[in-house]
Order: structure tokens, then C-alpha cells, then sequence
């Protein structure tokens, strides 16, 4: 099979497995790349370059001295499987190696592309600079994360906005998506292993450039404001990484689709990971997780204060127990302080809590700043192995320079080797240390259902753009399952339905929408973050969304449009899952079950009461009989979900 030829101009053309996908390199006095999608222009102009801070820049004035083209397809077995458990990774591998000590591996799959450069000079080095300027067609638009700073958590709402009327200079965290018209780009990374995390800043007309964090020399605590987790990064280098010796650097991929439902089907990141550290990870147990900081612990109708005291924990377990929740999270006020993170607070006794936790078959998983763990890593972790606990939920790094993005891999080392899952919080996107780290369960790095507490940003369309954007990158610990659920305005007057409310919060959008979430995200540890009082008095509710699997062996999207609507199915061994979400406009879909196996299935349905858009918490059940010969009606409200459970009979 011919998929790639020289010109006279030095130029080479790469196409996916199916022909659908061009890319064409040129080597000039730089290397720049372009890519077409069914014959048009996707990304017009990208210049690529890396400045090795040894007298080397990568990509300028190249000189080739010989290359390779090869078609592959790999299986992969995911130890986590987000999406499907297995993948066939199929793509056509470009292999350019360079005078001074260099390659650069280009490859086209059926959904995108990807590149990498890989220096073969084993000298230490600083890497000052990596280029990559991308040019878009005229009237690209882009679903933009835009942030203020490096120092950030990586939570935004995105701004869509033509490329042409952003400011110069301004910048988003990744994962970023560009609309061209005649298809959609997605720029994310992945193999992020001891390099700066990328960002996308505007430069031209209509063009992005990949700019990075500096390489810290010294940061402070920052005193004006939770010195005990804010630091200010008082002293930073010229250059972005310090590099001993030779070495393969990330891959920038490129997810690119005239098909919106690509974009939530795509497994590109995982494929492109390092290979996995951990060979037998049959101990990493994906499950739900009953939790206390959206809800403030806010538990009552019981006969003891409720606070951070046994009492109330024991509470939490007892819901999670008598439910079949896998785990509790103990969050932030556990500790003596949140410095003092190795003993607990007076009111509470953890290691017992943590044998009282597994009487009732319940695991627990403790909250811990970063930056104190960082400091003391083994001593910490091997100290809450030897209470019970099994994982750790990792708050406020804010950073993605070299150090931090090193410091995900080293708790993770030390916490597999105490057989201790990493939930990463106040994070930057997975980007596949999380394949090389399995224990890595989940991370944040989203904006998600926590911001109830303080602001209105959660909405039915923020919720459905981050299927396709966010979660392209891999799991996200959105903290589904609030059940005090309000409507856009309220159906009388008009007015406002929502307010922030931190210690008793409610969420925009039905109850249906919440429930189709635990379908649509993907998160292997995947939280209830409301309150066991009100969740005992939802029980129906309770008991549908504890039958939802937080892993899967296979996905399907069947509708699909950012920022508007999803419809996702998913398999569990012989059963299948589906759930939908809208924004505010309601919408009906007639959907063909042809994707279940042969026979009969009971379905249990989740939906949208008839009166869901004057009380955004009415629901209905359903069962019945189905197969795959038959077509579902589902009618989905303004801010609307659905979602059913189909058992094999």
C-alpha cells in the first residue's frame, strides 16, 4: 500500500488508514506541516520547531538524512478502560530522521494526527522554546478555555468566538477545539511525562502558537492568600524544561472530524501513551464514591451534631455501605491543619474510622494538599497505607511547569507502590501519564458541579460541551448527582430559579440531566455529591444510579453536537448503558437500539417528567421489554436528560 511519496519540493503527503485525512510536511528552511479532511483545508499552515539550548533548534534549516514510512495496527488492553477494553490502534507512521542527532514521527489515524520529536543527543540541555504556530482557515471559530495565568486549576468555561476577534495574546489551558467549517480540530497532548504542559495562545489573524510555563526556580508561599496551598512563583528560568539526556518528547495531538461524535469516541490519548509501570493492576478498583464537601456535610433528621466527627462519617459510610458504594471520600478538615497532614483532627480517630469503613465493606480515600505531600511523599503515604486507606484525593498543584508535571508521576510511583489510587484535583487535563500510572483513577482539571456552590456556570450546555472537548483528553471528576435540581427561570414569573448557595447547593438542569451524566462522563471513580439525607430520600433515584458501571467495555455515540446535545450508549459485559443530555432547548430523538446484542433486554428508563420544565426535579420511571429490532422515542426537556439501563434476559 502506497501512502506517502517525495517531490522535487521536498515535500511529503501522509493520509490515514481510510484515505480521508491528508497531511502534506515540507522541509525548507523550517518544517511546517498543513492537513486537508475529504479534500479541504483543515489547518492551512503549522511551523514546528523545538530550541534545545545547546546551539540545536530543531526543524530550522533541517537537513534529512533518511525516512521511513510504515502502516501498523496495535491492540490495546487499557488496565482502565474509560472507554472500550479493547482498542485497535491503526495508523500510518511517518519516521524522519535529521542531521544533528534527531527524528520527527509523524502519524495519521482514521480520527487525527499526531507528531513527536525525539532528540538523540545524550548531553544534559535546557530546552528554551517549542514552536508550534498553527494557521486556520478564514472564519475558524474556537471553543476557548481561556485563562489568565499558568498558575491555574485549569477550570473555564468556554468562549466561542471567531480566531479574528480574540486578542493577541490571549491564551487557553488544553484541551482546545477550532471549527473550520468543513470540520472540527481538537489540540491536545499526551505522553506528558516530565515536560511543561502546553498552552495556545492567539499571534496574527488566524493563527494560535504553543506557549509554555517557565521552568521554576523558586516559589513562595503565598501569604496574602491559603499560604497553606496558593504559592507565588517568584523566580523562574528563560528556558521551560531541563533535560539530562536523550529523549522522546510529548505528542501533540490533533483530533479531526467533520463528525462531533468522533470527538467523544476518540480513545487517540491513550493510544498515544507510554506504555504502563504497573504489569498486575488488578488491585486498582474503580467505583463510586460518597461524598462531603459539596454538601458541607450537611446530614440532619439525626441525633448528633453533624460535623467532621465520627458520628457524621459513620453516617456517610452507613449510606455508602447499605448502597453498594465502593468508597468514601474524607475531604479537606480531616487533619490537624491542612499542613499537619499525618495526624487527624480532635473530633476525629481515622485509622479506626477506616476499620469501622471496612466492617461494611467500604473503602476510604483521604484528601490531601499537594504541596505538603510533595515535600514528604513515602513517609506520608506509607502512613496512610498503614491505617487502611487506599487512595488519595490530590488538591491544588495550579501548576503545569516541568516540576509539577513530574511530581503527578512520582506520587503516583509511591502511591502504587502502597496500592494506593491518585484522584488529581486542582489539576491540568489527563494527558497519559494516567496509562503509564493506572492508579491515576481520575483526575479534575474541569469545571464541574462543585462551582454550584458559588456561581451559575454549571448549565445544561456547559455540561454538554464538555463531552466532547474536556473529556477527549480522558476522565474528569465532574461530581455528578445533585439531586436539589433547578430549572433556567422560573415558569410563573420569569425570573431567576438558581441561586449559589455553598452550604446547601442546587444545580441547573432536571434531575434526569444529573442522573444521564453517570452515562455520559466518563470517570472510573465517579462521585454522589449529594448529601445521604437527601439521597435516602431519593432512593429510587439512589438505587438506578448505583447500577451505572464507572468503566466500560464498549462506547457508542449515537447523536452528538457540541455544546447542544449527546446521546451516548455504553456496554458492561452483556448489558448496556445509555445516557442523553441537552442544553435548554428540549429535543426529541427516535433512537435505533440495533447497537444491543440479540435477544430480549429489560430497560429501565430514567426520564424527564411531563412537567420537568416547571419543576426541573420531576422524573419518570420506565421499564419494559426491548431488542434490537426496536426504536426508542425520548423527549428530553429544556436542560433535559434520559438515561436507561438495558439487562440481558
Amino acid at each position: 500500500m502506497l501512502f506517502g511519496h517525495w517531490t522535487v519540493a521536498q515535500e511529503i503527503k501522509l493520509s490515514s488508514p481510510d484515505k480521508q485525512l491528508e497531511i502534506t510536511l515540507t522541509l525548507a528552511d523550517n518544517i511546517s506541516w498543513n492537513s486537508m479532511l475529504k479534500g479541504s483545508n483543515v489547518i492551512t499552515n503549522a511551523v514546528i520547531s523545538m530550541n534545545m539550548g545547546d546551539g540545536r533548534i530543531l526543524g530550522h534549516t533541517p537537513k534529512l538524512r533518511r525516512n521511513k514510512l510504515e502502516h501498523k495496527t496495535e491492540m490495546l488492553m487499557p488496565q482502565v478502560p474509560n472507554k472500550d477494553a479493547s482498542i485497535t490502534s491503526e495508523f500510518n507512521q511517518l519516521t524522519l530522521n535529521f542531521r544533528d542527532d534527531y527524528q520527527l514521527i509523524f502519524r495519521a489515524y482514521n480520527d487525527g494526527v499526531a507528531y513527536r520529536f525525539i532528540d538523540g543527543n545524550g548531553k544534559p540541555k535546557n530546552v528554551y522554546n517549542e514552536e508550534m504556530t498553527l494557521s486556520f482557515p478564514n472564519g475558524t471559530t474556537s471553543y476557548f478555555p481561556q485563562e489568565e495565568s499558568f498558575y491555574s486549576h485549569n477550570e473555564r468555561v468556554y468562549l466561542v468566538k471567531e480566531i479574528t476577534e480574540m486578542e493577541d495574546g490571549a491564551f487557553c489551558s488544553l484541551p482546545v477545539m477550532f471549527n473550520t467549517k468543513s470540520a472540527k480540530v481538537l489540540l491536545t497532548e499526551s505522553a506528558l511525562i516530565d515536560y511543561p504542559g502546553m498552552f495556545l495562545a492567539k499571534i496574527g489573524s488566524n493563527s494560535m502558537t504553543a506557549t509554555f510555563p517557565k521552568y521554576v526556580l523558586k516559589a513562595v508561599p503565598n501569604e496574602a492568600s491559603n499560604p497553606d496551598r496558593n504559592q507565588i512563583l517568584v523566580e523562574e528560568a528563560d528556558y521551560i524544561a531541563k533535560i539530562k539526556g536523550e529523549r522522546s518528547y510529548p505528542w501533540r495531538v490533533f483530533i479531526i472530524s467533520d463528525d462531533d461524535r468522533t470527538f467523544v469516541e476518540s480513545n487517540l490519548v491513550t493510544q498515544l501513551a507510554d506504555k504502563t509501570k504497573i504489569p498486575n493492576a488488578d488491585w486498582i478498583k474503580p467505583g463510586q464514591v460518597a461524598w462531603d464537601w459539596y454538601n458541607a456535610n450537611n446530614i440532619y433528621g439525626v441525633d448528633f451534631e453533624a460535623g467532621l466527627n465520627m458520628e457524621t462519617y459513620k453516617y456517610y459510610i452507613d449510606f455508602a455501605s447499605k448502597n453498594g458504594i465502593e468508597y468514601v471520600i474524607l475531604d479537606e478538615g480531616w487533619t490537624k491543619s491542612t499542613t499537619e497532614i499525618m495526624e487527624d483532627n480532635e473530633n476525629l480517630d481515622v485509622p479506626e474510622l477506616i476499620q469501622y469503613a471496612k466492617s461494611k465493606n467500604v473503602e476510604i480515600i483521604l484528601w490531601v494538599l499537594w504541596k505538603p505531600l510533595d515535600e514528604n511523599p513515602d513517609e506520608i503515604l506509607k502512613l496512610y497505607s498503614s491505617w487502611g486507606a487506599v487512595g488519595i484525593k490530590v488538591d491544588f498543584m495550579q501548576r503545569s511547569d516541568q516540576y509539577v508535571v513530574q511530581s503527578y508521576g512520582k506520587i503516583a510511583e509511591i502511591a502504587a507502590k502502597y496500592k494506593m489510587l491518585v484522584d488529581y484535583h486542582g489539576a491540568f487535563k489527563p494527558a497519559g501519564v494516567e496509562r503509564v500510572w493506572p492508579n491515576i483513577i481520575n483526575y479534575e482539571g474541569v469545571k464541574g458541579n462543585e462551582n454550584n456552590k458559588w456561581s451559575g456556570d454549571i448549565n445544561p450546555e456547559h455540561n454538554v460541551t464538555l463531552p466532547f472537548i474536556r473529556m477527549a483528553a480522558g476522565p474528569l471528576d465532574f461530581t455528578p448527582g445533585a439531586m436539589i435540581n433547578m430549572n433556567k427561570v422560573d415558569y410563573e414569573t420569569g425570573g431567576p430559579n438558581f441561586a449559589p448557595l455553598f452550604t446547601r447547593p442546587m444545580s441547573l438542569g432536571t434531575r434526569a440531566h444529573q442522573v444521564a451524566m453517570y452515562v455520559v462522563f466518563e470517570a472510573p471513580l465517579q462521585m454522589l455529591c449529594e448529601s445521604p439525607t437527601i439521597y435516602y430520600k431519593e432512593q429510587e433515584t439512589v438505587d438506578f444510579i448505583t447500577q451505572i458501571p464507572t468503566i466500560w467495555d464498549e462506547t457508542v455515540v449515537l447523536e452528538g453536537a457540541v455544546s447542544d446535545y449527546i446521546v451516548v450508549a455504553r456496554r458492561k459485559g452483556d448489558d448496556w448503558y445509555l445516557g442523553a443530555m441537552t442544553d435548554w432547548t428540549a429535543r426529541d430523538f427516535e433512537l435505533n437500539l440495533s447497537f444491543l446484542g440479540d435477544g430480549d433486554y429489560g430497560m429501565q428508563a430514567y426520564q424527564d417528567g411531563l412537567n420537568a420544565s416547571r419543576n426541573a426535579q420531576d422524573y419518570k420511571m420506565v421499564n419494559k421489554s426491548v431488542n434490537r429490532n426496536n426504536k426508542l422515542d425520548i423527549k428530553l426537556s429544556s436542560g433535559g436528560g434520559y438515561a436507561a439501563i438495558f439487562k440481558k434476559k
